[in-house]
């Protein structure tokens, strides 16, 4: 006999208890309650929310003149300027995708990017209109409307398109009358993989997982209202990590920047009293070894770092500054950080090594993500609790991607058993918090034993002479494999392979040591990450 369940008897939803959850919401709420607090800052400029959600509306409805239809895919490629973040808006209030293209791309792979997400528009920002020009051309997308951003800050570049920003700015109604979508399934935005072993995945996003990262991001980080922001994280970059969405739920200032430089971060940090800013590693390695006359400032300060595993010395050094520092973990597929290393009370009183070794831990499930485990890849059966057996990195929940575009193989292969698989290996500790030991395709097995390069890495940024470090597997004929350092020097200092190689094998296992350094600049992606593909080629090349 079928269950009675008395709360399914004429309780249904209805417009008035249910509707899809989307991030366009927060700046419909801000623009409401806090018109004329500060949104957004810009060189010269400076607008209200009042005035970012009318050029929002206006923006939208241009586009929705223009001919734009519900799930078309509208790219940019841009700095982190206002015209970026009003996108994050502006196209999904329209009813399309936004596709905001990683800027150091070559052509071709913006070309490949456009025709794959089948892009109807394409918004171009001046220093990137040589890239945009040439990638259209290859694509052979005359058909593409090409929009022109004026920037007026910037000195270069040209005009490309048939249309102008100010002129869909124009065009459109400040009251635009704008819905929600009709499923908060419905894509939100399009962000494709780094694509360094064939060609990059378009990984999709939904309304509903934009709007429950965005506001996680305010809870895993106890963000206060009108926190001030400052973009060091490209905005190309999961959507920011979510933080467009989120700088509008919590009707903070978004403080732009056109390049990650040292001396504009710590200008704006004091100028624009910045409480809040997000980074890779490199760029905290970066600003700790900027020059003491930069690092003035007076006000409390948050940073927010993924992207690679911190070394401890480097978070270490940026507390020493003052400097709170939360570590995330995530992957494009999951918005961005899904993970956080969420601090205990308790372990203020840890000495200050021990805490920076805690904090480089990636820790635990965010408020968004419903589960996470380290588990065997084969039966999938979470290992001990021991901080020691190596595992693959598996998450699920609402802020994991609807799935790769066009690539259903690809989309199956990563979800498995109820499981998104990340690819990441790692441990989990007694307490419950993960460590990332290595990406799969980079742990070095040398004589038969694992080496994870992120502990030997950890152990280079501990020498005072090290600017930047990464090691990968170098072809061993005895061995097998051998750990290999790449290292950058900080400026006017001078270290042997020897000397190296010695430090690191005072302060670690002898097997885990690396056997060849090699010293000289390190090649990076436009988010701060070393590019290990490009040092792998090299370390073979050697023999």
């Amino acid at each position: 006999m079928p269950h009675y369940n008395i709360y399914e008897q004429g309780l249904d939803a209805c417009a008035a208890n249910y509707e899809q959850l989307s991030p366009l919401r927060y700046i419909e709420r801000t623009a409401e309650i806090h018109p004329e607090a500060l949104a957004v800052v810009h060189e010269g400029q400076r607008r209200n929310w009042a005035e970012t959600y009318a050029r929002c509306r206006r923006v939208a409805g241009a586009l929705q003149a223009r001919g734009l239809r519900p799930g078309d895919t509208v790219a940019i490629i841009a700095a982190n300027i206002p015209e970026l973040f009003e996108c994050h808006f502006s196209v999904p209030m329209a009813g399309g995708v936004l596709n905001a293209i990683n800027t150091r791309l070559d052509a071709e792979a913006v070309a490949f990017i456009l025709n794959h997400g089948e892009a109807r528009v394409l918004l171009v920002d001046p220093e990137f209109s040589e890239l945009a020009e040439r990638a259209v051309r290859i694509a052979g997308r005359d058909d593409i409307m090409v929009v022109d951003i004026i920037d007026p800050s910037y000195d270069g570049g040209r005009r490309i398109g048939q249309v102008s920003y100010d002129d869909l700015l124009a065009e459109g109604d400040p009251e635009f009358d704008w819905r929600l979508p009709g499923s908060e399934w419905d894509a939100i935005a399009l962000n494709y993989t780094s694509g360094t072993t064939g060609d990059p995945k378009g990984v999709v996003y939904h309304h509903r997982g934009a709007a429950l990262n965005a506001m996680a991001n305010i809870v895993s980080w106890g963000m206060p209202q009108h926190a001030r922001y400052l973009w060091t994280l490209p905005m190309f970059h999961c959507n920011g990590w979510c933080f467009p969405w989120t700088i509008a739920a919590n009707a903070g200032v978004c403080i732009c920047l056109r390049a990650v430089r040292a001396e504009p971060i710590w200008r704006l940090i004091r100028e624009e009293k910045v409480s809040h800013f997000c980074g890779a590693p490199i760029v905290l390695n970066m600003l700790v070894n900027a020059p003491d006359e930069l690092k003035v400032f007076d006000h409390e300060i948050k940073v927010m770092t993924a992207g690679a595993a911190p070394p401890a010395a480097v978070i270490a050094a940026m507390e020493a500054m003052g400097i709170s520092v939360t570590h995330v973990y995530g992957l494009t597929e999951t918005y961005g950080p899904s993970v956080v290393c969420a601090w205990k009370g308790a372990w203020d009183a840890r000495p200050a090594e021990e805490r920076a070794k805690l904090k480089s831990r990636q820790g635990v499930r965010n408020p968004a993500l419903g589960g996470l485990m380290v588990a065997d890849p084969e039966t999938m059966r979470p290992v001990p609790r021991d901080g020691a057996t190596m595992g693959e990195i598996f998450m699920r929940g609402n802020n994991v991607m609807k799935g790769y575009l066009k690539n259903p193989s690809a989309t199956e292969r990563s979800f498995r058993g109820g499981w998104f698989a990340s690819g990441d290996l790692g441990v989990i500790h007694p307490d419950g918090y993960i460590e990332l030991k290595d990406r799969s395709k980079d742990i070095i097995i040398s004589g038969g034993e694992n080496i994870s390069s992120i502990e030997v890495e950890d152990v280079l940024y501990k020498h005072p002479d090290v600017m930047e470090a990464a090691v990968v597997a170098r072809p061993d004929q005895k061995w097998g494999e051998t750990p290999c350092a790449f290292v950058a020097l900080k400026p006017g200092r001078a270290l042997s392979e020897g000397d190296l190689i010695a430090f690191c094998r005072q302060n670690m296992a002898h097997f885990k040591a690396p056997k060849t350094v090699v010293f000289g600049d390190l090649p990076k992606t436009s988010t701060g990450k070393i590019q290990k593909f490009m040092l792998r080629d090299r370390a073979r090349a050697m023999g």
